[in-house]
């Protein structure tokens, strides 16, 4: 049986994209990850988790580096990019017949301005187009929890250091 393909990471979807910021006016872009940038990505996540997790004592450069390099595919990730810049990144993978947004990380700087909505939306996007739910976990104590419910996402369940959420794709 062939696998099946990430319809986000096919060129024309989830690769290299435009997206306009109205409240900047500012693009930004998603671009291709190759395995040569997984430090870079390493970085970013303990940028953006960082305050989370030293909130509830458990911030472990180390272990936080670990759990993105066991799980990391280049295939499924992209940049996010403005003006040049690495921003962020994103990853999307299949998951039992749904999409899973396994990570969603901006720079603090570049948080809390719409970006992370343009892409979110971007993902919903082709979720809803194939008709597809959208699985995503966050940080019990991170503000990620508001945002991902705020757009959308219901709590399926929870762990002891996570809550998970699934969005039900939305009819075209």
């Amino acid at each position: 049986m062939q696998p099946q393909s990430n319809p986000l990471t096919q060129a024309g979807h989830f690769g290299v994209s435009s997206f306009l910021l109205h409240r900047r006016t500012m693009n930004f872009n998603l671009m291709p990850a190759h395995e040569a940038d997984l430090d870079g990505f390493i970085a970013i996540r303990l940028e953006a988790m960082r305050e989370s997790l030293e909130r509830i004592g458990r911030f472990d450069p180390a272990r936080a580096a670990a759990r993105l390099r066991d799980s990391f595919s280049a295939a499924d990730t992209r940049h996010i990019v403005m003006q040049g810049e690495r921003i962020g990144f994103i990853v999307v993978k299949q998951q039992d017949g749904g999409l899973l947004l396994e990570h969603l990380y901006l720079r603090p700087a570049f948080q809390r301005r719409g970006i992370g909505t343009r892409v979110l939306e971007r993902v919903f996007e082709e979720a809803d187009a194939q008709g597809l739910v959208v699985h995503v976990g966050a940080l019990r104590e991170s503000p990620a929890n508001e945002f991902y419910v705020r757009h959308g996402f219901n709590e399926s369940s929870a762990s002891e250091w996570d809550n998970y959420y699934m969005r039900d794709p939305k009819p075209k």
